[in-house]
């Protein structure tokens, strides 16, 4: 069957989730000229989106039935999966030819499970994660992680160059999520070195913005270091990214590597020192927060 391509004037799109990414990055679609149908839990949350003439449906299922590309963008696998295959899900909803974007972070083998539900109902799918937090959803300028058929991927590339400026085809379904948790690997230790550096630097009675104006263009550079540590030095532990979700992902990728008969000590070690920031009240703070949880083991209040 040959696809329509995608255009602002042809293409009709759903979107399933305004949490904090996903209401700024549905809010770019409408600036690209698409046509909007939402759902989420609570409808309060889309208000912002059907002022800018977005239309509300009933649910996943009433989204696929308007659309013809939906993505979603929820919070757990569960809610992927109650989301998309559950009775009133995308799929009992989408019509043959049309497309399904997941852009939420979830496991490896459910985006593989979606994408061959998908596949019986004549629907293309992609597991599409994202990284680059909060500031990045608002700019639209995310890193895009992409599995699923390459062909379908280069279909919908006008829609995920509205959200993102890396987007990047992975492989089959599942290597976007693998992707991710390279990702989320990455920044769960990244973030031990970036917490533990400030801590010393503190405990040194050095100043510390001096001391990231050299240290941050140097070989210790990084994102979390660019994008985090001002956060931490301005006592700013608002979520761009919570502790709770974070915690998500890294039990995601904990079972990969189990799965994977990997030892990952470093991601086993940040995943225990996040659970213990969470038992201390702070599941709903940004994960920059883990200065409060390493501070507390040698007695150091962040100031």
């Amino acid at each position: 069957m040959t696809q329509p391509h995608i255009t602002p004037q042809t293409t009709r799109v759903g979107w399933i989730g305004t949490g904090l990414m996903g209401t700024s990055l549905c809010g770019h679609l409408p600036a690209g000229g698409y046509r909007l149908t939402v759902f989420t839990r609570t409808r309060a949350r889309a208000e912002t989106l059907l002022a800018r003439d977005a239309v509300w449906a009933d649910s996943p299922r009433a989204v696929a039935a308007s659309a013809d590309v939906v993505f979603t963008m929820v919070g757990t696998p569960r809610d992927v999966r109650e989301v998309v295959l559950g009775r009133d899900g995308v799929l009992a909803g989408a019509a043959p030819g049309s497309m399904l974007i997941d852009m939420t972070t979830s496991e490896p083998a459910l985006a593989r499970d979606i994408y061959d539900a998908a596949r019986a109902r004549g629907v293309a799918a992609l597991d599409a994660p994202v990284s680059g937090g909060d500031v990045g959803a608002r700019e639209a300028r995310l890193s895009i992680m992409v599995g699923g058929d390459r062909d379908a991927f280069e279909r919908g590339q006008p829609l995920l160059a509205c959200l993102g400026r890396t987007i990047v085809h992975q492989g089959p379904a599942g290597a976007g999520q693998h992707t991710k948790m390279v990702n989320q690997i990455l920044i769960a230790t990244g973030m031990i070195g970036v917490c533990e550096a400030l801590l010393y630097a503190h405990k040194a009675g050095l100043d510390l913005e001096t001391v990231l104006t050299s240290v941050s263009g140097g070989a210790a550079g990084s994102w979390s270091l660019t994008n985090y540590a001002p956060r931490i030095l301005r006592r700013d532990l608002a979520p761009g990214f919570a502790v709770a979700h974070f915690l998500k992902d890294l039990g995601i990728a904990l079972a990969e590597a189990r799965r994977l008969r990997l030892a990952l000590p470093g991601l086993a070690l940040a995943e225990q020192l996040y659970r213990a920031l969470e038992a201390q009240g702070c599941a709903a703070s940004g994960i920059q927060a883990l200065v409060v949880a390493l501070g507390r083991l040698s007695a150091v209040e962040w100031p």
